[in-house]
C-alpha cells in the first residue's frame, strides 16, 4: 500500500509541473511552421531589357522576398520583352508576395524595354500601391570607346 501511494503522488507532482510549464509559455511565444513574417512597405526592383523583363519584391532592407521572369511564367522568344508579358509576370509575382502582407512599394526601374510602363501599371491593378518611381538605368559617362571608322 505504501508504493501504490508515492505511485500515485509521483503523478501527481508531474501533473503540476506540466500545467506550470504549459501556462508560462504564452501562445505569442511559441513559433508556428510557415507563418510569414508581415513586410507592409517594400521595394520593387523591375529590369526591362530588350530581350526579358524581370521583378523582383523586397522589404526595405534589401531582403528578397519573391521574383518572377518572362520565361519562368512561360514566354518564349520575343514575346518576354512584351508589355502583355510585363502584366503576367507582376501579378505572378505579387500572388508570391501576398503571404507577406506587402501593400506599398517605391519602384526601381532599370532598362529600356517595352515592359517598363506595363510594369508600373501591373502593380497598381494588382493592389500594389506605389509610392514612388524611380530609374535606375546605367547611363555611360563616355564608356567605351567606340571602333574605328571603316574606311571603303
Amino acid at each position: 500500500m505504501g508504493q501504490q501511494r508515492v505511485k500515485d503522488m509521483a503523478e501527481t507532482e508531474n501533473e503540476a509541473k506540466n500545467k506550470l510549464t504549459s501556462e508560462s509559455i504564452s501562445p505569442q511565444s511559441k513559433t508556428k511552421k510557415g507563418v510569414k513574417r508581415q513586410v507592409t512597405t517594400g521595394r520593387a526592383y523591375i529590369k526591362a531589357t530588350y530581350n526579358n523583363t524581370l521583378i523582383t519584391f523586397t522589404d526595405n532592407a534589401g531582403n528578397t522576398l519573391a521574383q518572377a521572369s518572362a520565361g519562368g511564367v512561360g514566354f518564349h522568344g520575343p514575346k518576354k520583352s512584351t508589355p502583355y508579358a510585363a502584366g503576367i509576370i507582376i501579378s505572378n509575382a505579387v500572388n508570391k508576395v501576398r503571404p507577406y502582407g506587402l501593400k506599398e512599394v517605391n519602384a526601381f526601374i532599370r532598362g529600356v524595354g517595352g515592359g517598363r510602363e506595363a510594369a508600373i501599371r501591373a502593380l497598381n491593378a494588382n493592389g500594389i500601391n506605389v509610392l514612388s518611381i524611380k530609374d535606375i538605368t546605367p547611363i555611360p559617362h563616355n564608356g567605351c570607346r567606340p571602333p574605328k571608322i571603316r574606311r571603303v
